[in-house]
């Protein structure tokens, strides 16, 4: 079976070469191909030797996720579809900004941690993605969006995507021998070149995962926190019943060691009569206490059947003021792409559970079918 090169970070591309009988520069040029300037065959690679290039035709493959849809919102926020299987899609979205673009890409097909107000957990859980399918969202991307070009590529001035945020489908924590090597991938000057501040790796809470991750490849960390109390994060967030916020403090402080940032993102989504009072903004003070971060307030995103409200502006704007008034850093996270579910928490690609039954995106995704 052909070794998809999407997925090989520096050391494996060296590996897979040096098997070949090819030296580490090969490895590196082949890299830069695929990754600055978007080569989707061996035959565009015109400074690779004929010989090599047919060598690597018999070994080796760039095999993206097949793209089964492509919607745009008004605000200009993008989601594709992207089909990773026969029975799993997987969805990626691009946010643009001024000054800056956001690739927010999954990593599981579907999600295992069932946090009560994410559309994603709520389709169950098949497989984790393989490192070859998380890069490959970020190469189709660029392509998409007109970045690649073999006279350029993306270290050509022409970077559409300056940020990108493991906040998709899946559970990071949960898949790192593919998330590492793709993240490793992202920072590589070899690949995408983006500063490891500009690469966010978010998690519920998964306590090993953090450790593993600040020790091979520590980028910039944001935690679903969603609750200032273990009483009530159990509830939304049931990976606290294993790893409870005393025992989460304490790894984002061992993160902090090796961490990019002086700070954790602590995210939390608001949720109007569940977790927006006065006194809860209050308790969150307790943690900012414990832990150098800045919160992230983000309006919750309906979908069908969650049974929860949106924190009215109001209440998000006294929330957050409570938080400001102690020196913290706050944002509230603008709500981007909802008209066609791709705001935060509402990613539900196409996703046989494994575990329970077949669910699908269904509501009004205006996406744009090309299924074969």
């Amino acid at each position: 079976m052909a070794t998809n090169l999407l997925g090989l970070d520096s050391q494996g591309m060296e590996r897979l070469f040096a098997g070949m009988g090819e030296k580490p520069f090969r490895a590196r040029q082949v890299l830069k191909w695929i990754h600055r300037r978007g080569a989707a065959d061996f035959a565009a690679m015109t400074e690779i030797a004929k010989e090599l290039r047919a060598k690597l035709n018999e070994a080796a493959a760039i095999e993206p996720p097949v793209v089964v849809g492509d919607g745009t919102a008004p605000d200009g926020t993008r989601k594709w579809l992207l089909k990773v299987d026969g029975a799993n899609a997987v969805e990626a979205v691009f946010i643009p900004e001024d000054g800056r673009g956001t690739l927010c890409v999954s990593s599981q097909a579907g999600c295992t941690l069932d946090c009560q107000f994410c559309s994603t957990g709520k389709q169950g859980f098949n497989r984790n993605l393989t490192a070859a399918e998380i890069i490959g969202q970020l190469w189709l991307a660029n392509r998409s969006l007109g970045v690649h070009g073999l006279a350029g590529g993306v270290g050509a001035g022409n970077r559409a995507i300056s940020n990108v945020v493991f906040m998709g489908m899946g559970e990071p924590m949960l898949n790192l021998d593919a998330v590492i090597p793709a993240a490793r991938l992202m920072i590589d000057e070899n690949g995408y070149g983006l500063s490891r501040r500009r690469v966010t790796v978010s998690t519920s809470g998964v306590v090993p995962g953090m450790d593993r991750l600040a020790a091979e490849c520590p980028v910039a960390l944001a935690v679903s926190l969603h609750a200032p109390d273990d009483a009530l994060r159990d509830r939304l967030v049931p990976i606290n019943r294993k790893h409870p916020i005393r025992e989460l403090m304490k790894a984002c402080n061992r993160y902090l060691e090796r961490a990019p940032r002086d700070f954790i993102t602590m995210e939390y989504v608001m949720l109007d009569g569940v977790n927006d009072s006065d006194a809860q903004a209050k308790a969150l003070l307790g943690i900012a206490v414990q832990v150098r971060c800045k919160f992230n307030l983000i309006p919750f995103n309906p979908f069908p059947d969650s049974g929860f409200k949106r924190s009215s502006p109001e209440r998000i704007r006294r929330f957050a003021e409570i938080l400001q008034r102690a020196g913290l850093t706050v944002t509230t996270r603008k709500t981007r792409g909802d008209g066609i579910d791709a705001a935060c928490g509402q990613l539900a690609g196409d996703v046989t559970d494994r575990t329970r039954r077949r669910i699908t995106t269904g509501g009004t995704v205006p996406i744009v079918e090309h299924r074969a």
